[in-house]
């Protein structure tokens, strides 16, 4: 989960009609916000303050040192006073990073006693937004806008939120996926344009032939083996189910050479995803099963039967989730089975094997079943269920002639009764607004069984993210019809053509 030391810049546009003395309160008061949302405790990132932005030299000046900045994962404006809108227009024209518009102003409440026409004229984010909106808009430049005051919570939480999202757009283009053999055969959702991917997010996606990654498995020490197999013991719990010690042992010494191989690999080569594909798994003794886990629950992306979309949503959600204090985990996921009984409608969600440990709530256990697809030795596996509370699962599909980030609102539960012969990992959820309507939308909108799901993200921070991409996006959610759900993809088939 290495990145980048992010920070975010703050600039305050202005300009010098009403003198320096105006001037030296606009930068007071915009250095007194920084500071305090800095300490605040809900931001994400650091705020940098920035000199006040008067004229078309100094803010194409900001803008462009924002894009040479590694550092700066995006650049937050606010006009404080009138700013004319036309300065900005170069300097917008060549800045390429994210970008969010701050409606606010300094003071909370008008000073109904004091009021006058220097407070009026100094005082006038109502006026200078607008005008520095309506230059943003006539650009068509995509930019995040935040409305209230900078002191409120709610606020400083949407702020918070997309810096996520942002850090999210800046390493979009730092994701590299490794293609463990193809696609699964004849499967249509798993495949896209890689071409096409590179182009919108900056994803690159490159095939290698299974063995040369299994000679990277195969050289590793039998010592370091052992060591991560008695790491395997220390940490989770260890269900035999009849197994003799020998034989469980080495089912999970198998994981581990994989675990180990493939992250050298993974290392090696500069990738942060990885699909496997049960269907040609080479001189594999086993499918990667806990060590695709282990591989996820430290930050990589893992996509099934080869569905790199998938592996690259599960990396990038992980990278926008990185600073959340008390995450409760992101992982790839399957949709597999319906509960329909009246009242306790959900959706029982799992994988062969890989679902990432982040989302476990209690004990975490291994155990080693047959597995009936890949004809190869029956598999090591972490099994656990999942949290419960609310969270969102995407699908990225590829409609042909574009890109298409379906978003789900749903409320993951506890399953009713307890699921003994069931070897895998498992989580339950209802999407919103029901069962009924969020399938039949999901349906409709063309998506996938495979998803990147997380508890720590919103619809509304990945809807941003899909709209920096500048690819369509639907969200289903409590608020969801059908026929809204129709109309709004009839528009969206003009709009994204």
């Amino acid at each position: 989960m290495n990145s980048k030391n992010y920070k975010f810049w703050f600039a305050t546009g202005s300009q010098d009609l009403y003198g320096v003395e105006c001037l030296a309160h606009v930068e007071e008061h915009s250095k007194i916000m920084v500071n305090k949302l800095n300490g605040s405790g809900i931001l994400s990132f650091e705020l940098v303050w920035k000199p006040t932005l008067i004229d078309n030299a100094s803010i194409r000046q900001l803008l462009n040192e924002a894009n040479a900045d590694e550092e700066c994962a995006g650049v937050i404006t606010w006009m404080h006073t009138f700013s004319p809108a036309k300065a900005w227009i170069l300097g917008l024209q060549e800045y390429r990073k994210p970008l969010m518009h701050m409606h606010t102003q300094f003071n909370q409440e008008i000073p109904y006693d004091t009021i006058d026409m220097d407070f009026m004229n100094e005082n006038q984010s109502a006026h200078g937004d607008r005008e520095y909106g309506h230059i943003v808009t006539r650009m068509g430049i995509e930019r995040k806008v935040v409305v209230g005051h900078w002191s409120d919570p709610a606020v400083q939480n949407r702020i918070a939120d997309w810096m996520r999202t942002a850090v999210g757009i800046m390493e979009s283009s730092h994701i590299r996926v490794v293609r463990v053999a193809d696609n699964m055969r004849n499967v249509a959702v798993t495949e896209g344009d890689k071409v096409e991917a590179q182009i919108k997010f900056g994803w690159e996606v490159d095939a290698y032939p299974v063995n040369e990654i299994v000679n990277y498995v195969k050289d590793v020490p039998a010592v370091e083996i052992d060591t991560l197999v008695e790491e395997y013991y220390s940490k989770y719990e260890i269900h035999l189910e009849g197994r003799g010690e020998k034989e469980f042992r080495r089912s999970m010494a198998v994981q581990a050479g994989i675990e180990i191989g493939f992250e050298r690999f993974l290392t090696e080569k500069n990738y942060q995803a990885v699909v496997t594909h049960f269907g040609d798994l080479g001189h594999l003794e086993q499918l990667p099963g806990l060590a695709i886990q282990r591989l996820m629950e430290k930050g990589y992306g893992f996509g099934g039967e080869g569905d790199w979309k998938t592996a690259a949503m599960v990396r990038l959600m992980k990278i926008m989730t990185a600073s959340v204090k008390g995450a409760k985990g992101t992982s790839f996921m399957e949709d597999y089975t319906y509960n329909l009984v009246p009242g306790k409608e959900g959706i029982l969600q799992a994988h062969m094997l890989e679902v990432c440990p982040t989302i476990s709530e209690g004990p975490i256990g291994i155990k080693v079943s047959p597995l009936s697809m890949g004809g190869k030795e029956e598999p090591a596996r972490l099994v656990f269920t999942s949290k419960t509370g609310p969270g969102v699962a995407t699908s990225l599909i590829d409609m042909g002639n574009r890109f298409r980030l379906i978003i789900n609102e749903v409320d993951c539960k506890k399953v009713e009764k307890p699921m003994p012969k069931l070897p895998v990992a498992t989580a339950f959820w209802t999407p919103r607004p029901n069962l009924s309507v969020g399938a039949e939308s999901w349906i409709l909108a063309g998506g996938a069984h495979h998803t990147a799901f997380t508890y720590d993200l919103t619809a509304e921070q990945m809807a941003d993210w899909a709209a920096a991409m500048g690819i369509e996006a639907v969200i289903i959610d409590s608020g969801t019809t059908i026929r809204s759900l129709k109309n709004e993809m009839r528009w969206n088939s003009v709009a994204f053509r």
